[in-house]
């Protein structure tokens, strides 16, 4: 959840104090670990989810605020554009509850903002991108009222200095020109959070970083954007593109993008703290009252709030966190990459594999980033984005090979194996890996089965593709509400 901001103009004053602090509070970040101040109880998960509105007809409404409204749950909040909402689910051990506490939980509390929602003409839908946006509805006028947006907007184009190209080939060819970073807001995802010990970060980081692109293939859910049929998980390459602050000059001279994978293995958590400053000018320099280091030395806990307002402007596929909870401060993954979506069911099942997979990679004697190229994991990433579950992946020992077998030979053992070290049994195991498995054998993720659906109306209907694309997610959210993992979705 993003940090609110006021309405302002930023002076060179301002991104020169504001550079001063952040540096201030990397040295302090520094001291913090190597004095190790950091939570040393058992780790927690969190999940942020970000949700679509859409009206009766399943066509996206500009109703984020009425909703939000009537929800009346401060786990809520806006997001970037007006069509879109995001819950914050609560923080908890992986085990706790039982096998279907956390399903419930968040079944509870999509339902009830679904019913309060509906009490003001919109929907609620967990997609990667809504089938029904159309380019005119990521105007200017979609952009939330909160400023923080209309703030971070004014930024990025003032660094980048001409409008955004969007660019993606897939099934069609899309080529358009945007003049906010509105576009975006199409990207609707789910975060995993996993709480970590600074002194595991970087391997669990790294774990997380070489199975980036397995995650995306198995749980890919956004083909369509703008009416164009395009890459399984376009929201991968929409997101880079729209919140690029390099024009093309700068591009050629290799300065990073904003939404970025990295470059390169870590050692440490500071090792990416570091980074942002070395390479990211400031979007929003906004300077708090807190000496970091004073704070530290009398013994209480900095919020090192620019460290942490910097951080959430670089869009790493895997971010770090620094927070501080129950008077705590600890650091945590955030895992970027997946769609939100198609259901809760799928939504848990992505988070086994993620969790149990993570937890058996970071602790092998040889790991794998030992043994594959960082490059070899980026282009592992945008092969996923581009063919989905039919993608062909490299891993360490056996080369090139169809994803679905890479995960039924090699990773869901591992992902049992890792669940089963953090305490889960095998009754809650089974069911959802079983539906990660099930995924592989029939083929079938959120982004062959809109395909298939989609393709199906428009032979058959013969009512144009808008109205296809309408259809069909009217049935993508019947069968949401259902709750059954998408491999077993019927097309008819």
């Amino acid at each position: 959840m993003g940090r609110d901001v006021p309405a302002l103009v930023f002076t060179r004053e301002d991104r020169r104090r504001y550079r001063i602090k952040m540096q201030e509070c990397l040295d302090t970040f520094a001291q913090m670990l190597r004095e190790a101040r950091f939570e040393s109880e058992r780790p927690q998960v969190g999940l942020e989810i970000e949700l679509n509105l859409v009206d009766d007809r399943a066509e996206p409404t500009m109703r984020n605020n009425d909703a939000l409204e009537v929800i009346a749950d401060p786990a809520w909040s806006t997001e970037l554009g007006r069509f879109n909402l995001e819950i914050n689910v609560p923080p908890r051990r992986l085990t706790a509850g039982g096998p279907d506490s956390w399903e419930s939980e968040i079944r509870t509390a999509l339902n009830h903002a679904e019913k309060r929602a509906k009490s003001v003409g919109t929907h609620l839908i967990m997609t990667g991108i809504l089938p029904t946006l159309r380019q005119e509805d990521v105007g200017e006028s979609a952009l939330s009222e909160n400023p923080r947006y209309r703030l971070l907007n004014d930024q990025i184009f003032a660094a980048r200095g001409e409008d955004l190209r969007i660019e993606v080939d897939g099934v069609d060819r899309l080529r358009t020109y945007a003049d906010t970073i509105t576009p975006e807001a199409a990207c609707t995802s789910t975060q995993f959070h996993l709480q970590v010990y600074p002194e595991q970060f970087a391997d669990y980081w790294n774990a997380a970083q070489s199975i980036a692109g397995v995650q995306v293939a198995l749980a890919a859910n956004s083909p369509f954007l703008f009416g164009k049929e395009l890459w399984h998980e376009t929201r991968v390459p929409l997101f880079e593109q729209a919140t690029d602050t390099r024009p093309q000059e700068i591009k050629v001279q290799g300065v990073r993008p904003r939404v970025w994978f990295g470059e390169r293995w870590i050692n440490s958590v500071f090792d990416l703290f570091e980074e942002n400053l070395r390479y990211f000018p400031a979007l929003l320099p906004l300077c708090d009252e807190q000496d970091p280091a004073e704070t530290l030395d009398r013994g209480d806990i900095p919020e090192l709030g620019e460290l942490t307002l910097h951080n959430g402007t670089i869009y790493r596929w895997n971010r770090p966190v620094y927070a501080i909870a129950h008077d705590k401060p600890h650091v945590r993954v955030e895992n970027r990459v997946l769609p939100a979506g198609p259901t809760v069911a799928d939504t848990l099942a992505n988070g086994a594999f993620y969790y149990g997979l993570t937890r058996t990679l970071a602790e092998e004697d040889r790991p794998v980033w030992s043994r594959m190229s960082f490059s070899a994991a980026e282009e592992n990433l945008h092969t996923a984005a581009r063919h989905g579950i039919e993608a062909r992946l490299y891993w360490p020992g056996m080369g090139e090979v169809p994803v679905a077998e890479l995960v039924l030979r090699r990773l869901l053992p591992l992902a049992h194996r890792g669940l089963e070290l953090s305490g889960m049994d095998e009754s809650w195991r089974e069911p959802l890996l079983g539906i990660i498995e099930q995924r592989c054998v029939t083929g079938r993720n959120g982004a062959v089965w809109q395909k298939e659906m989609f393709h199906h109306i428009d032979a058959t209907a013969h009512c144009g593709r808008h109205e296809a694309l309408r259809r069909m997610t009217q049935q993508y959210i019947d069968y949401m509400h259902l709750n059954a993992p998408v491999h077993t979705w019927p097309v008819d």
